[in-house]
């Protein structure tokens, strides 16, 4: 998954793991616990995952070399009056929510939602939100400042609570 933010798709995404499987074997001997061997593992398939990116980029057309992470506002102007409050209360979801999000077609509907984030968003909301790392450790991971994390988590959140919403309205 963190591979597939860096290379364009799921074939080198896979030669990153296994190359990483084999950096990890031949340097453990030189890990020195200054992180942890989580950490440290992930940093390796980081390095190895830009790697292969850089040198796939040279057969890559620049013209398909697209900014995915051009962003609007992160929640719709349109959501607040013009005091700044919400025009619309958030939409009531029942009795109790937690039914509602376990069933299996709401559980795909955000599987499917996460996909549609921008590979760098998605890798944080993974990482924070489903896989439970820690900020810190995210932003060693992926190389990514405290305050840049905190924007692509929020962003990420975000897009995820309106495509929900979407979902769950329709119902």
């Amino acid at each position: 998954m963190l591979a597939m933010v860096y290379v364009k798709d799921r074939a080198s995404a896979e030669e990153v793991v296994q190359d990483t499987w084999l950096a990890v074997v031949e340097g453990l001997s030189r890990f020195e616990g200054r992180s942890s061997l989580k950490t440290w593992m992930y940093r390796i398939l980081t390095y190895q995952a830009r790697r292969r990116a850089t040198r796939d980029r040279r057969t890559i057309n620049w013209s398909t070399m697209v900014d995915s992470e051009a962003e609007g506002p992160t929640i719709e102007p349109s959501r607040f009056n013009a005091e700044g409050h919400w025009s619309r209360p958030p939409t009531d979801w029942g009795k109790n929510p937690e039914d509602r999000l376990l069933r299996s077609d709401v559980l795909n509907a955000i599987r499917d939602a996460i996909e549609t984030l921008p590979p760098v968003q998605r890798s944080v909301v993974l990482l924070r939100d489903v896989e439970g790392w820690s900020s810190g450790d995210v932003c060693d991971t992926l190389e990514l400042s405290m305050g840049n994390q905190r924007v692509l988590l929020h962003r990420g959140r975000n897009k995820l609570r309106d495509l929900l919403e979407a979902h769950l309205t329709q119902q």
